[in-house]
Formats: C-alpha cells, sequence, structure tokens
C-alpha cells in the first residue's frame, strides 16, 4: 500500500475520504490542503507526510494511480497553480 494512504488509514481516515482528497489533488491542490487540514491528523504526522512527499513525489503519482484516478489531471491542475502565481 502506498504510505501516503497507509499514513491516512492509521489516522482513521475512511476510503471514500481518501479518494475525495485524491480526487481534489487532481483537480485544485489548495483545496485539497482545506481538506487535509479538516482530517483532524496531528501536526508533527501532517509534517513527516509533507517531508515524504517532497522527498519521494513520485508517491503522489503511485497513489493517485492505486486509487483509479487520472494522473494527468495532477499534471494539469500543477500547471495551472504555476500559471496563477505568474
Amino acid at each position: 500500500m502506498n504510505p501516503i494512504i497507509q499514513l491516512l488509514k492509521e489516522h482513521n481516515v475512511s476510503d471514500e475520504k481518501v479518494t475525495q482528497l485524491f480526487q481534489t489533488l487532481t483537480e485544485n491542490p489548495m483545496m485539497a490542503m482545506t481538506i487535509i487540514g479538516e482530517l483532524g491528523i496531528p501536526a508533527e504526522k501532517l509534517q513527516a507526510l509533507m517531508g515524504l512527499v517532497m522527498t519521494q513525489p513520485h508517491l503522489i503519482k503511485e497513489a493517485v494511480e492505486e486509487l483509479g484516478l487520472d494522473f494527468s489531471k495532477v499534471e494539469a491542475a500543477k500547471e495551472k497553480l504555476k500559471d496563477q502565481q505568474s
């Protein structure tokens, strides 16, 4: 199991909520941050998770694919975010 999904499950995040989080991530990464904040995961665990994602960004792709979502939407959302910041 993907370590991101595993950490979410360890904190009793339902399958539905995990899928919703990654679906939102593929559409609107900033909104996904709001959902993450609402999951009730302790700050130190979130910090460890973010460190994991920063050092191993391929884990997001693996999690999206494990959930059967379209990773190309993540790439599109990333480009949209870059354009908004420019």
